[in-house]
């Protein structure tokens, strides 16, 4: 159906009552436009005032085209008159109007005046109309000014002088829902926070050992990790007035709006008290003061120092408690963050294997899932995933099982949705070349052989070939369980893992190339940290060279120099470049001691494009290859057939034609 260009029409043809009355109200504007100028043009029409001889001799030459005697006033013998006359000018007769405010006829003048037809009796009140032309343009202009101003700013809801007003809401507790058993993953953080619920309905607990509860909580932690959240279910579970507010909503393009939307939020909040007040992403305006390029931002300094008094100054009340969320600690004020204001800091961290877990159940509530589905397998799989990643990812995974027609989600679509999350959708549809996808093969079983070998890797999870993301291949490994810190042995045995890939890839090309860029990359930044940062170096002891790098624009850092001499930042470099050679021999001496068995792994990569950990690992045991079993052919319907389709055994690749005039691309990383 053709769109009508956003205009609702009804069943008949017709539009809305609201476009009708848009409409109606535009063509009343209009028309009283022209009645202005119209108006206008007769108000501002010069007028002759004629002596009632002057009238009589004009009108004794046929001079009076039209005239008009008023005899509306019975008491009074005097009867203005008005019309026009003829005067000839540049040779031309034209119309003059005149007027004769006072005259006095016989009747025997008014019937001769009358006879003639030029002159005719009216009986109108010449005072009512000339005040009605004189009010009427003036009344036309309030009623549009009224209609284009006043009108809409009352059906905004806003006055002219609001712009100080707080953009504050109060949540209504019958539309939040949230309460603490939605949110899992964060039980320290929760158990901190649930403190102000407890005294909010029991004040007297806490003041009856002389305790106070703290003013201000600063919620910090990575995105996604459910800051807001906590916020929501506080709102929820808290028997108290909560306003919520976003720290951009201060900030205004008036200079000092903001200091006065602080003031009037704190007013409102003194009105409800006891009260929460929530303050997402407070850092846009808690940011230092005096720090960046070109000075500070004086509006904001001016909204940071009004909540910095309203939070703790002279006037402070007792009953409100300052809620606050940012990512962003480092770059807030250390006014801000002293006790007294955010007495308090919660950090909420990256869930562990166990929060994943717990997180995977919350969100598995809105989704169908078999009763053979394991998300321990999946939280032990997603190290470093938010909150809002794990929620993601049920939510892929049910789209993904609604495209292919299944009842429910299964392992296969939850694990297909992990990797889709982290690495990217699978690119099967991308064209490769056969020495393309060897060169590939040979690369990811390189990584896979060498992580199989080595003692202290993460378990293999599977290697394949299928492009994903930016990557024409991945090699994916899992830990058993959450990492915590980085051990010497670990770190050199993932350098050498890294390196495998290309050494790989130049027996059975003869070659080296572009794909070992981010393979590259990962070593030589790990051996860096192993240096400067960790003390895992022998020659350079146990000293940090170089601290981790700061924001430039918070202007701490604009000036400093390298604390380091130009002799040791050599020494460095030597350090770094002897770590990854080593590991590129190490890796180099076991694929050429087990290369039947990597030839084993790349020929299975190019047969079945994804083979699992434990097939590998099968391989570097045993040096025997289990092939998989071929899935059923009714498993996955094709994409756009309706759900039950049948696929046939090997359906065939689609090829994406071939440009002309377009050269062969760059080669993708291969991991």
């Amino acid at each position: 159906m053709k769109d009508n260009g956003g205009k609702k029409k009804l069943p008949g043809g017709g539009f809305n009552k609201n476009q009708t009355f848009t409409l109606l109200a535009w063509a009343a504007i209009i028309a009283l436009t022209v009645g202005l100028f119209t108006i206008r043009n007769h108000i501002s029409t010069p007028t002759a005032v004629l002596s009632q001889a002057d009238f009589l001799n004009k009108f004794t030459s046929n001079q009076i085209a039209t005239a008009t005697i008023n005899l509306n006033n019975p008491s009074s013998s005097l009867m203005p008159v008005e019309g026009e006359y003829l005067e000839i000018k540049d040779g031309k007769s034209i119309r003059v109007p005149f007027v004769t405010p006072k005259a006095y006829f016989s009747p025997a003048r008014l019937d001769q005046l009358f006879a003639s037809g030029t002159v005719e009796p009216s009986a109108t009140n010449a005072a009512v109309m000339n005040l009605v032309w004189g009010v009427a343009p003036f009344l036309i202009l309030g009623l549009l000014f009224w209609f284009f101003f006043i009108r809409q700013i009352k059906a905004a809801g806003k006055g002219a002088l609001s712009f100080g007003k707080s953009k504050a809401r109060m949540l209504a507790k019958d539309r939040n829902k949230t309460t603490f058993k939605d949110v899992a993953g964060v039980e320290e953080a929760m158990e901190e926070v649930s403190e102000l619920v407890e005294f909010l309905k029991d004040p007297k607990k806490f003041q009856r050992l002389g305790g106070r509860i703290p003013k201000g909580v600063l919620m910090i932690g990575p995105p996604g990790t459910g800051k807001t959240l906590l916020a929501k279910a506080i709102a929820g579970e808290a028997d108290a007035a909560f306003f919520s507010i976003s720290g951009s909503d201060f900030v205004e393009m008036f200079v000092g709006v903001g200091a006065s939307r602080v003031r009037d939020m704190f007013e409102q909040a003194r009105k409800s008290t006891p009260c929460l007040i929530f303050i997402d992403e407070i850092d846009a305006v808690g940011r230092s003061r005096g720090h960046g390029l070109g000075g500070g931002n004086d509006e904001r300094e001016q909204t940071l120092n009004a909540l910095l008094v309203e939070m703790d100054g002279f006037d402070t009340q007792e009953g409100i408690i300052i809620i606050a969320a940012t990512n962003r600690p480092d770059v807030l004020d250390p006014a801000l963050l002293r006790p007294g204001r955010f007495d308090r800091q919660v950090t909420v961290n990256l869930p562990d294997v166990r929060g994943r877990e717990a997180i995977l159940k919350v969100h598995a509530k809105n989704v169908k899932l078999a009763p053979n589905v394991d998300l321990s397998i999946i939280a032990r799989g997603t190290p470093g995933y938010s909150g809002a990643e794990l929620a993601n990812l049920l939510n892929e995974a049910a789209l993904l099982a609604a495209r292919t027609g299944k009842k429910s989600i299964e392992q296969p679509e939850l694990e297909e949705a992990r990797d889709k999350v982290r690495w990217g959708r699978e690119r099967r549809s991308m064209a490769m070349s056969d020495e393309e996808k060897r060169a590939t093969a040979w690369h990811e079983a390189g990584h896979a052989l060498v992580s199989v070998l080595l003692k202290h890797t993460h378990p293999l999870h599977k290697v394949t070939i299928i492009p994903r993301g930016r990557a024409l291949g991945v090699t994916m490994s899992l830990p058993k369980e959450d990492m915590l810190n980085m051990r010497r042995k670990q770190a050199i045995d993932t350098i050498i893992m890294t390196m495998a890939g290309r050494i790989a890839e130049e027996y059975v090309t003869d070659d080296i190339s572009s794909g070992a860029a981010m393979d590259i990359q990962q070593a030589t930044s790990l051996a860096k940290a192993m240096v400067m940062h960790w003390g895992m170096s022998e020659k350079l002891g146990n000293v940090l060279y170089g601290e981790a790098q700061e924001y430039v624009f918070l202007g701490r850092d604009m000036m400093r120099t390298k604390e380091y001499s130009e002799s040791t930042a050599q020494d460095i470099d030597a350090e770094v470049k002897r770590i990854v050679d080593g590991a590129f021999q190490t890796a180099k001496k076991l694929i050429e001691d087990n290369r039947d068995k990597l030839e084993l792994v790349a020929n299975g990569l190019l047969e079945y494009e994804t083979l699992d950990g434990e097939q590998v690992a099968e391989i570097v045991r045993s040096g025997t290859f289990t092939p998989p079993p071929k899935p059923p052919s009714n498993m996955t319907p094709m994409m756009g057939a309706p759900a039950g389709t049948p696929l046939p055994e090997n359906p065939p690749k689609p090829v994406p034609p071939k440009l002309p005039g377009l050269g062969t691309p760059a080669p993708l990383p291969a991991s």
